[in-house]
């Protein structure tokens, strides 16, 4: 038999969920308010998200998603890669803005407008590499495994790794320009002029060996008394330098003096031959005294007076400073020996070394200029006098004579001093010669063909001078080369070129 009673309460006693019990009431009221207060949530949100987002009179929020989808990096450390503008965390460099990023996604259901496109065309993006190893790469945007987003890689970014005008292992650069004007990247104009090479060398002042003359006795005998005394002393053509006492000079004024007086006493010989031989023996006298260096002067003195002196006098050969002393008051002298060395030094010369490349140029006769750190405001004018025929193994340069005027003896014996001379100049292309960058077996220079495209160029060189160089081939007259943070667009060259390789050539 079924018991159709209803379970009762076992508080109050009364049957459960029974209308109009206590219970039942609260969980109606319950139900009533959270109806009304989906109802009112829901209200808000279409007011708010209908009304003002997509609704009449709408405000354009689409400029904090377009920020959003903004990137931002560093021009010194390409693989910093923000969303939001600020400084570089390595360099503290203000970060630019990634020209051609991807804008983002519309929203659904709302019509897109047509993209602007850059100047030059709209930038296609191959794919995405991770900014730490280019190796890792990927089709769609993606985060490496330290949350840096994936850079963007375009095609116009693996163009010219290796191709016909790039050099191997460069690639053309596509800088923008608010990159250009951070990095203090700067061109200049190839010309077409003139340039002639400078060459500077350092050279040693040498006296000219053709003015220098050495003193020298010719017979046996002891100084009796120096007239130049002391290394240095300023001498005079015909001044007197030593007296010389010599027996066989006595002698043979002696004899001088008997071939004389014979000749007067064989005048009224009638014998032609008595009067030859006796003229000719004063004569032989005479000139063995010459031979041994007696001045005229001595001679004279001796004809005038019939009177044999005891010392010689020998006088100066030629004006200048005595360089050399080797005898003293007394001391014995022998035939050969150097008594004193006098230098005239109203000309010098200037010993310079050329390297190789300078020194084939060089001729006899060209035109100089001497500096020299004693005197920094004097310049004086000389000429290559002479050219080495050997080479310095130690040095590999060649040496160089160079002969100067010394007003003044400004230039002393020994004497460091600068030449320089102009070589013949040429005609051709120039360019500022720190738009070079020398890599040790070839020469590379970014040409800016525009856009803020630098192509790299390899280029041969000839004259270089004056902070210019000429360009054989590579670069022609009008184009301009970058001359300032050129080092950055090899960098950033050399960087596409192996990320072109890595990736097999954009694929």
């Amino acid at each position: 038999m079924s018991d159709d009673r209803k379970p009762e309460n076992q508080e109050t006693g009364m049957p459960v969920g029974i209308p109009g019990s206590a219970p039942g009431k609260k969980r109606r009221w319950i139900y009533f308010i959270v109806a009304a207060v989906v109802i009112l949530a829901g209200g808000l949100a279409y007011l708010y998200f209908g009304g003002c987002l997509f609704g009449p009179g709408a405000t354009d929020n689409t400029a904090g998603a377009h920020a959003q989808g903004e990137k931002y990096t560093c021009g010194m450390h390409p693989f910093i890669i923000t969303d939001k503008p600020g400084n570089c965390p390595i360099c503290g460099m203000t970060l630019t803005k990634i020209e051609g990023a991807p804008a983002p996604a519309a929203p659904a259901g709302a019509k897109s407008a047509p993209a602007a496109k850059p100047s030059g065309g709209a930038r296609k993006i191959l794919f995405y590499r991770n900014p730490m190893n280019p190796k890792i790469t990927s089709q769609t945007p993606a985060k490496d495994e330290m949350g840096m987003d994936f850079v963007p890689v375009y095609e116009d970014e693996t163009k010219g790794g290796g191709g016909a005008k790039s050099p191997e292992g460069y690639a053309t650069v596509q800088v923008g320009a608010e990159r250009i004007r951070l990095a203090g990247i700067q061109s200049a104009p190839a010309t077409r002029e003139t340039i002639s090479r400078p060459v500077r060398a350092a050279g040693v002042v040498v006296a000219d060996e053709t003015r220098v003359r050495r003193v020298q006795s010719k017979i046996d005998g002891w100084v009796e008394k120096l007239h130049s005394n002391f290394t240095g002393q300023l001498v005079t053509k015909g001044q007197p330098l030593l007296e010389i006492y010599s027996p066989e000079l006595v002698a043979t004024q002696r004899e001088y003096l008997l071939a004389r007086a014979g000749v007067e006493r064989m005048k009224e010989s009638p014998y032609e031959d008595t009067r030859q031989m006796s003229s000719g023996l004063a004569q032989a006298a005479r000139t063995r005294l010459k031979l041994f260096d007696v001045p005229e002067s001595f001679i004279e003195e001796l004809e005038r007076t019939g009177k044999v002196r005891r010392t010689v006098t020998l006088n100066a050969p030629v004006s200048g400073y005595v360089t050399g002393k080797e005898v003293f008051e007394g001391t014995r002298v022998t035939p050969g020996m150097d008594l004193l060395t006098v230098t005239d030094l109203s000309r010098v010369w200037i010993d310079a070394d050329l390297y190789e490349y300078e020194a084939q140029s060089v001729r006899v006769g060209q035109t100089a200029t001497l500096e020299t750190v004693a005197d920094p405001g004097a310049k004086l004018k000389g000429r290559v006098s002479f050219i080495y025929p050997t080479f310095s193994p130690e040095t590999r340069t060649l040496k160089v004579r160079f002969e100067f005027p010394n007003p003044g003896l400004r230039l002393k014996p020994q004497m460091y001093a600068s030449v320089s001379l102009d070589l013949q100049g040429v005609t051709g292309v120039v360019i500022p010669d720190s738009a070079l960058i020398e890599t040790g077996v070839r020469q590379i220079v970014f040409v800016d063909t525009g856009d803020g495209s630098f192509e790299p160029r390899e280029v041969k060189v000839g004259v270089r001078g004056d902070g210019k160089a000429q360009i054989l081939s590579g670069v022609k007259a009008g184009e301009n080369v970058a001359v300032r943070a050129n080092f950055l667009l090899d960098s950033e060259s050399k960087l596409r070129a192996a990320l072109t390789r890595m990736t097999g050539g954009a694929q």
